[in-house]
């Protein structure tokens, strides 16, 4: 394919524009799948996704902007693109969220000119050969492995020039033991980098441990139990949070962060300590450190292009710090800009793991993960969900049983008020919102009372 980079500077020369921003990525994929012990399918593929931003200045705080994007890899489309772009700002209404570009700060010169970054299956090499021996076991395994590069070059009228590398990966494995009424399901899974530090006959193990626990069954009904999430499901529940925490809504009165006259910035959520903040340079969850938007909405700005990603704490030490504000969104509310995170971790607990937890816990339920995820109540934001792969009583220190699948009602922030321990933190794979946000560290939370809404028949 024509080189990113060279998108990017023959867009830029070909543009009429007031201001011109340019985006390009270059994907690179593979994936592997199984199903009943055996190796059903494999492939990787590659492609390009690119974007011309056009801006037409109608003074020092007016823009109209237009936007157009393609898939095309010949770079005879180049110049049809940008003046698809153009027309499409002539003719639009004035944006919103206008400011002036940024101006260059530090570039990838160095990179810029590179290939982009590759993936292929020989990547799962590892993963397959430990899992063909695992398929000699009593139990029937079903999974996906997926592995993404992602190379991004930004380049805008103003100077600036970044790119960047973003890998993404994760296993995913679900046992089955038995049939029909005693029939068990788990799961387990993990994300990744380059799947050099994948423990397959780890998640192996783990995965027979919980088909284990499910020798004997309880039927329990819908009520409120003492409940040990681990860290996938409070991966799923934080990333939804965070999914929430735009600032304009908040001041608009529109979500659970409002409060009358302004924001519940400042607002103490409960005793435990806790932190759930994104940082680029986190180890093993790094991401993409400046923002690079096609289109704007209530989280980005087009006009913030190049603006550098760092760490924010949305909570800090149990209080709510911080917002998402795109730069425009920040001056009008006289806060400070801040960029939506593509990491998300939650630290403050002790340094007790899940078993330890399990250990200490007289009577209650031990989840794997939820799905289907849902807002109930975007006021206080009541989520609703099912439980699935396995709830399991806990008595006298020990997992003694598996029980039946659950609905529930749940909000994360009333969560947060009542978690009564959390533990040590480490990197998981949410399970529910894995396709869209794989880059997360949380620890397992002990809710004295979740809310199990209702018997779900689900497996």
């Amino acid at each position: 394919m024509f080189p990113g980079g060279a998108v990017v500077e023959r867009a830029l020369a070909a543009s009429k524009a007031d201001e011109t921003i340019v985006i390009v990525t270059d994907a690179a994929e593979a994936s592997l799948r199984w199903a009943g012990n055996s190796m059903t399918t494999n492939g990787s593929s590659v492609s390009r996704d690119w974007a011309v931003v056009a801006i037409f200045r109608d003074g020092p705080t007016a823009a109209r902007v237009g936007s157009v994007r393609s898939t095309s890899v010949d770079p005879a489309d180049i110049e049809a693109v940008v003046r698809a772009a153009e027309e499409a700002a002539r003719t639009a209404t004035p944006a919103a969220d206008a400011a002036p570009l940024l101006d260059p700060d530090g570039t990838d010169a160095a990179t810029w000119e590179d290939a982009p970054g590759g993936t292929g299956i020989e990547v799962f090499t590892g993963v397959a050969g430990d899992l063909a021996r695992g398929f000699d076991g009593p139990d029937r395994l079903y999974g996906f492995a997926h592995h993404q590069v992602h190379t991004t070059w930004l380049g805008t009228s103003t100077g600036i020039r970044r790119r960047y590398v973003q890998p993404t990966g994760s296993v995913e494995i679900n046992g089955k033991r038995g049939e029909g009424a005693d029939l068990a399901s788990a799961w387990v899974g993990v994300g990744t980098a380059d799947f050099a530090d994948v423990d397959t006959p780890g998640l192996l193990a783990e995965l027979s441990r919980r088909l284990d626990w499910s020798a004997r069954r309880v039927e329990l009904p819908a009520g409120r139990y003492q409940t040990l999430l681990p860290p996938s499901a409070v991966a799923d529940l934080m990333i939804y949070l965070a999914w929430s925490m735009e600032g304009r809504g908040a001041h608009e009165g529109h979500t659970a962060f409002s409060r009358a006259g302004g924001t519940r910035i400042g607002e103490r959520l409960g005793a435990i300590p806790l932190t759930l903040y994104s940082d680029p340079d986190a180890s093993g969850l790094e991401y993409r450190p400046f923002v690079a938007t096609p289109a704007s909405s209530e989280a980005l700005s087009v006009f913030d292009n190049g603006l550098p990603a760092t760490r924010v704490d949305w909570i800090g030490d149990g209080v709510i710090r911080n917002l998402v504000y795109p730069r425009a969104t920040a001056a009008e509310f006289d806060a400070p800009a801040t960029v939506p995170g593509e990491n998300l971790l939650l630290t403050g607990g002790s340094d007790a793991t899940l078993d330890e937890m399990i250990a200490r816990t007289e009577r209650g339920l031990l989840l794997t993960c939820l799905w289907y995820i849902r807002e109930v109540d975007p006021a206080d934001l009541l989520l609703t969900g099912l439980t699935r792969d396995g709830v399991y009583l806990v008595e006298n220190g020990e997992v003694t049983a598996a029980v039946n699948n659950f609905r529930f009602n749940e909000s994360p922030l009333d969560l947060l008020r009542r978690v009564s321990e959390a533990g040590a933190t480490g990197i998981t794979l949410p399970r529910e919102w894995k396709d869209w946000f794989t880059r997360t560290a949380m620890p397992p939370l002990r809710v004295p009372d979740f809310h199990m809404s209702s018997v779900s028949q689900a497996t």
